[in-house]
């Protein structure tokens, strides 16, 4: 699975709103957000870097790096 996990989310819904693919849902009962399509994620990093606590872990090893500038 490209997400790892989900640690300390505050329900800001930010990762479920930057996720092109939908694989992100906030849970209606705790409010905070959960993996529902893992084998969707394209492993675009746009989930953990909208997130504003840090709380998207991303398996290392699936991970592709994050080209920031062609510089």
């Amino acid at each position: 699975m490209p997400i790892e996990s989900i640690n300390g989310c505050i329900g800001c819904e930010e990762c479920i709103k930057s996720c092109p693919t939908d694989v992100l849902r906030l849970n209606p009962k705790t409010r905070k957000a959960e993996i529902l399509y893992p084998e969707d994620c394209q492993i675009c990093h746009l989930c953990r870097m909208y997130c504003p606590v840090d709380a998207i872990v991303i398996t290392p090893e699936k991970s592709i790096p994050v080209i920031v500038s062609w510089g």
